[in-house]
């Protein structure tokens, strides 16, 4: 795995890019749930489609409109866990 440096790029709030992604632990047309190289991060939006995803260079590609970026603290994530937000 050659994981690169964490950048984020988002072209006309519409397009994202990532790079330093770890794992795509989950994802749907709403929201993309990942771990990059900075800690835990939940992308929210309307209409989300995964473009690529190259587990060797770390880089991840997302369209549909973006809502909210948020990085997420790893405690919370750990306390609230990906089966208690499914099912909210």
């Amino acid at each position: 795995m050659n994981i690169s440096n964490h950048n984020i790029t988002i072209a006309e709030r519409k397009n994202i890019v990532l790079s330093g992604i770890k794992k795509l632990n989950s994802f749907d047309d709403t929201e993309f749930f990942i771990d990059s190289t900075m800690g835990s991060i939940l992308i929210k939006g309307n209409n989300l489609e995964l473009v690529n995803l190259d587990t060797y260079s770390g880089k991840l590609s997302i369209k549909g409109k973006i809502i909210s970026l948020t990085y997420l603290d790893d405690t919370k994530v750990k306390n609230d866990g990906l089966i208690s937000r499914l099912f909210k």
